[in-house]
């Protein structure tokens, strides 16, 4: 009979442990979310000189800080690439990579939004 009691803890305790990973993984969903909503999105005129035109510049910076790139539009020749580039991500990251576009070579410049964007 001893035995019968140690096994009704153990199922306690078990039941108590599985009750803590749903309050785990709701707490590890609000950090997610505070995560994302603390992220901005800014565009920028990317102008590459000759040199860097074939260096994978963009997919560097979305792989070298924690931001994601898009792709707004681009105009590629063998002289001048010029890409107009979302950033979204936390502003000191954005920051940091866009000084790192700079030390490439890229001249980079905000996009200024018009008053039909705004």
């Amino acid at each position: 009979m001893p035995t019968q009691p140690s096994k009704p803890a153990k199922a306690k305790a078990s039941g108590k442990s599985s009750a803590r990973a749903p309050k785990a993984a709701k707490a590890s969903k609000a950090i997610r979310k505070q995560a994302d909503s603390a992220n901005t999105t800014a565009r920028f005129w990317l102008t590459y000189p000759p040199q860097r035109i074939k260096a994978p510049v963009i997919w560097k910076l979305g792989h070298e800080f924690k931001l994601v790139t898009s792709i707004r539009q681009a105009s590629v020749t063998d002289v001048v690439g010029i890409v107009c580039l979302e950033i979204e991500g936390a502003a000191s990251e954005i920051t940091a990579g866009v000084q790192w576009l700079k030390k490439q070579g890229v001249r980079v410049e905000p996009v200024e939004l018009s008053a039909v964007e705004s």
